[in-house]
């Protein structure tokens, strides 16, 4: 088997004395050059598996090169080589399209994952256009935009209101990328406590608090050489945003009570409902933070602007739920395609699944749906119409379920029969209308 092939651009030779050595140890054969001219000579007269090149160069900068390759090369990876702490370079060179960075003085375990990462991507593949659902514009630009991404190892922020499906993107990112035979671990970044964030996020040792009994890991240790998905970062405490950014961009992190850090190979995915924007000019989010997640952001449109899609949405999910998008009568499907959908695809999932559980009929009707009665478009007359009924509709459902229990002296059985319902879908419609 051919060994894969790495470019290796630097002035130094020390420098690429090193790298040279640490790529044979890895079985990849090093090419070196010493300017950005010698560079694109060997890039176009060799087939280049990977490139790492220095930022400052006798005749350009590494900025040039990455631009270049994008244009010309744009499957083959390149890292860039940047000095300690100079954060604002590499961020600029991920936005230009490298796949990673490595800073001076040079971590070469952190080389060694770069590299092992970037080979990864010989024979990229495109993303499962299943994994998000529509046709509409938008959705084509998101689907282009995960493509894109999923081969860079830069820090990717997803934007979009509750219920768009944020972390199913963040998902199909993982799973599109080199990393996606590691693990995914998702974190809501509001559902933990913050006297227990630190612990959670990096893990403990025995003894280095009370109620430590035992050595822990934490959930940045659980997604080691895979992706760590932050959903609801803007919630993250601010002392806690301080520790976050360092493992950004050192790669280690220090288990509470630890003496020594850890080294690690994580991949960062953020996402918010809120404008994080905003948030900084308010002092409730770190600037420096900011611009480390935000070096690529993803934003994920609402359900009500993207079109049909909430139809195709709609099929999708009673399939699922193991019914036939014929379910839906015209009556029905009006609703949905005019309905703002505030929720957006968590409230079209959670209203199908609801209208399938009650519907004795074995058709689904537009009063079937229930849609919410307080919050309908603000351009739809009709719309407003049907959403009255739905809320009138559940009251009806709740006083004829109260009138068959009182009936039936509570025996769910009985009542249900005398409802024509199955006891199933009386059960489900006593939980959701929170009667008891």
């Amino acid at each position: 088997m051919t060994k894969p092939v790495a470019l290796i651009v630097d002035d130094e030779p020390d420098i690429c004395e090193l790298l040279a050595l640490t790529l044979r140890r890895m079985n990849v054969e090093p090419l070196t050059a010493a300017d950005v001219t010698s560079a694109l000579k060997i890039l176009q007269n060799n087939e280049i598996d990977l490139c790492l090149t220095d930022m400052r160069l006798p005749d350009g900068d590494g900025l040039q090169l990455v631009e270049w390759m994008q244009n010309n090369l744009p499957n083959v990876p390149v890292a860039v080589i940047t000095a300690h702490g100079n954060v604002e370079t590499a961020v600029q060179a991920l936005k230009l399209g490298a796949f990673d960075f490595i800073s001076k003085p040079l971590d070469l375990t952190n080389l060694r994952n770069i590299v092992t990462s970037a080979l990864k991507l010989d024979a990229p593949e495109k993303s499962d256009p299943s994994g998000i659902i529509g046709e509409s514009d938008a959705m084509h630009h998101l689907k282009d935009m995960v493509d894109r991404v999923s081969r860079s190892q830069a820090p990717v922020h997803i934007s979009g209101e509750s219920g768009t499906g944020k972390e199913l993107v963040a998902k199909l990112i993982h799973d599109s990328g080199p990393r996606k035979d590691g693990p995914f671990i998702p974190v809501n970044c509001g559902a933990i406590p913050s006297e227990l964030v630190e612990s959670e996020f990096f893990g403990h040792t025995k003894g280095s608090f009370t109620g430590a009994v035992n050595d822990k890991s934490g959930l940045v240790q659980s997604a080691n050489e895979g992706t760590l998905f932050l959903d609801e970062i803007a919630d993250l405490p601010l002392a806690m945003q301080v520790k976050l950014l360092r493992v950004i961009q050192e790669q280690t992190v220090r288990p509470v009570g630890a003496a020594a850090e850890e080294v690690v190979n994580v991949r960062i995915l953020s996402a918010t409902h809120r404008n994080l924007a905003k948030m900084v000019t308010a002092g409730e989010f770190r600037e420096d933070l900011y611009y480390r997640i935000n070096v690529i952001e993803l934003a994920v449109p609402a359900l009500r602007d993207r079109g049909d899609d909430v139809l195709l949405l709609a099929e999708h999910i009673l399939q699922r739920l193991g019914q036939p998008m014929s379910i839906l009568t015209g009556s029905a499907r009006a609703a949905i395609r005019s309905y703002g959908f505030p929720g957006n695809v968590r409230e079209l999932e959670n209203m199908l699944e609801r209208a399938v559980t009650l519907c004795s009929s074995g058709s689904i009707n537009d009063i079937d749906l229930a849609m919410r009665h307080e919050n309908p478009p603000e351009s739809s007359t009709s719309q407003s119409t049907v959403a009255d009924l739905g809320g009138q509709i559940v009251d009806v459902q709740r006083q004829a379920i109260v009138e068959a229990l009182e009936k039936t002296r509570y025996n769910k059985t009985a009542a249900a029969k005398l409802l024509g319902l199955t006891f199933r879908q009386l059960r489900y419609r006593i939980k959701k209308l929170g009667i008891e």
